[in-house]
C-alpha cells in the first residue's frame, strides 16, 4: 500500500452518524436561499434527463460527501460516487471524476452551486487539517491537532465535521461544550482561582475546565485551582517547551495545549512530549477552498467518456 492510500485508509471513518437531528433542514434552506424566486435558467433547460460529472480540479482531501449527497437527494437526483469521503484527490494530471450525478437538467443546475460551495469548503478544511496532522505524525508526535471555535456562523458544524475527516480534533463545538476561561473571564472574575472555583459550581464533574495562560505562574495557578486543561497561549516555541516541561513535572495529570500564531511552517517547532494538544484557528477560518465543478456531459463528450464500456 503506498503512502497516499495508507493515509486514505486511516481517514476511512464514517463520521456522518455524528450529524445532528434535523441537519438536512439546513440544506432545504440553503437551496431556497439560492433560488428565492423564479429559476429562469432552469426553465430554459427543462426536465430533460442529463448526467453531470463532479470534477475535482485541485489536489487535497475530499470531504463533505453527506452534504453534497443531501442537496441532490432533496432534489430527487441520483449520485454514483467514484471517490469516498477522506480520499485523496490528485489532480496534477488533469481533472478527477469524483462522482456522476443524474437527473432532470433544471434540478442538476438548481443544486449545482449550493452543493459545490459546501463540498469545496468542507474539502478545504479537511485538507488544511490533514496537512498539519501529517507534519505532526512525521515527527512521531502522538498528541491532538485541534481546531478552535473560529467557525462560520450557520456553517460551523460542517467545518467541524470536516476537521474530523482531515484527521484532526474538533476542540469545543460551542460555548456549552467544555468550559474555556480566557483572559476576559479571568479579569472579570478577579483571578484565575476565583474563575475556576465558580465554573466548577456549575460544571460539576461532567465538564472539563480549561484555562488560558500566558505565563508559567498563571498556568501553575490554574492547575492548582483544579483546571483539567491549561492552554499555553502565544508562547515562543523554546519558551513553550520549558514551561510545558515544568508544568508536566508539577501537574502530570493536567493536559497542556499550545495555541496562538502557530502555522504549518512553525508547527514542528512547538511539538514536544509535554504538549498534548496543538490548536490552530486557521483550519476553520483561514482555509483555502478546493476547486470542484459540475459539468453536464454532451452526447459527444458522454460517448468519449464511456468509450470501450460494455
Amino acid at each position: 500500500m503506498n503512502q497516499t492510500n495508507q493515509k486514505d485508509e486511516e481517514r476511512k471513518v464514517d463520521f456522518s452518524g455524528l450529524l445532528p437531528v434535523g441537519w438536512k433542514k439546513l440544506i432545504t434552506g440553503w437551496l431556497a436561499d439560492d433560488a428565492p424566486n423564479f429559476d429562469i435558467g432552469g426553465f430554459v433547460v427543462g426536465d430533460k434527463k442529463e448526467e453531470a460529472f463532479l470534477l475535482g480540479k485541485s489536489s487535497g482531501i475530499l470531504a463533505g460527501v453527506p452534504f453534497f449527497q443531501a442537496v441532490f437527494d432533496e432534489l430527487g437526483c441520483e449520485i454514483e460516487w467514484l471517490k469516498e469521503e477522506g480520499d485523496a484527490i490528485e489532480s496534477t494530471e488533469g481533472n478527477v471524476i469524483v462522482a456522476k450525478v443524474r437527473g432532470p437538467a433544471r434540478l442538476l443546475l438548481l443544486g449545482e452551486r449550493t452543493a459545490l460551495n459546501i463540498l469545496s469548503r468542507a474539502s478545504g478544511v479537511a485538507t488544511e487539517t490533514g496537512e498539519s496532522v501529517a507534519i505532526a505524525r512525521s515527527q512521531g508526535w502522538k498528541g491532538e491537532i485541534a481546531a478552535t471555535r473560529k467557525i462560520t456562523p450557520g456553517f460551523g458544524f460542517v467545518e467541524k465535521y470536516s476537521v474530523l475527516v482531515g484527521g484532526g480534533s474538533t476542540h469545543r463545538m460551542n460555548l456549552s461544550h467544555m468550559v474555556m476561561l480566557k483572559d476576559n473571564h479571568i479579569w472579570s472574575a478577579g483571578s484565575i482561582t476565583a474563575a475556576v472555583q465558580k465554573a466548577r459550581l456549575a460544571a460539576g464533574f461532567s465538564s472539563k475546565i480549561e484555562v488560558e495562560a500566558s505565563t508559567f505562574e498563571d498556568a501553575d495557578e490554574a492547575a492548582k485551582a483544579g483546571a483539567e486543561v491549561v492552554m499555553l497561549d502565544n508562547f515562543e516555541p523554546e519558551e513553550l517547551k520549558k514551561v510545558a516541561a515544568r508544568l508536566k513535572a508539577a501537574h502530570p495529570h493536567v493536559m497542556l495545549e499550545a495555541s496562538g500564531g502557530i502555522t504549518k511552517t512553525t508547527l514542528g517547532s512547538y511539538l514536544c512530549p509535554a504538549i498534548d494538544v496543538v490548536s490552530q484557528g486557521r483550519f476553520t477560518h483561514g482555509y483555502s477552498c478546493l476547486d470542484f465543478s459540475l459539468k453536464i456531459q454532451s452526447k459527444s463528450e458522454y460517448s468519449k467518456q464511456h468509450a470501450g464500456e460494455s
